[in-house]
């Protein structure tokens, strides 16, 4: 049986690393893909665990061969998908989950409609703030583009199967784990307080 594909997209900041390391720990046969930057590596990150740490040349010389399953460019660093990994695990029958932005997710949809797609809200944009500054990693002006970034991500939350609020850690980690045990099976839209978390991001619901 093939495997089942899980993406998970949320602005930074909003504590998907987190609860993707959660599930991971829950679900020893579910495979996280491993995504290829040319971003330098930050203290603690392992290459081949957190990225595959590439210059840019490689990294295009990989897009001319169409290695990957996705791409895109953020913050003027590049980021993919490799194909293979993908594909392989699905056809062994093991899950694969991928963290990946709005563009990298439209563009593995496109190509793999039944991949199941999960977006991570923040409680608010005052809160995303909040957690981006607290992690103390980087300048004013590097929050700022996140967040300006967030603003543009957000308002793709409706293209997604299912939106995870995440204001309590415990509760959101039990809904994430929920979606994997059911295997992808599509639940009624949570409407309720998402048009609020919208609307403090500047846009509409």
């Amino acid at each position: 049986m093939r495997g089942n594909l899980y993406i998970v997209s949320a602005p930074s900041g909003s504590g998907k690393t987190t609860l993707l390391q959660y599930l991971l720990r829950q679900f020893n046969d579910l495979k996280f893909s491993v995504s290829h930057t040319t971003r330098q590596p930050r203290a603690g990150e392992r290459n081949g665990v957190d990225y595959f740490f590439t210059d840019r040349e490689a990294f295009l010389a990989m897009v001319d061969r169409e290695e990957f399953l996705e791409w895109a460019e953020y913050q003027g660093q590049l980021y993919g998908t490799a194909r293979s990994f993908v594909e392989g695990s699905l056809e062994a029958g093991r899950d694969v989950i991928l963290d990946i932005d709005v563009q990298g997710a439209r563009q593995v949809k496109k190509k793999m409609p039944d991949a199941v797609s999960i977006f991570i809200l923040p409680p608010s944009f005052a809160e995303l703030e909040r957690r981006l500054r607290d992690r103390r990693l980087e300048s004013d002006d590097s929050i700022r583009r996140r967040l300006e970034i967030a603003r543009g991500e957000i308002v793709f939350y409706r293209d997604y199967d299912y939106i995870i609020v995440n204001d309590v850690l415990e509760k959101s980690i039990l809904l994430l784990e929920g979606i994997v045990r059911g295997g992808g099976a599509v639940p009624p839209r949570q409407e309720d307080c998402i048009d609020d978390i919208i609307s403090s991001f500047g846009g509409s619901g």
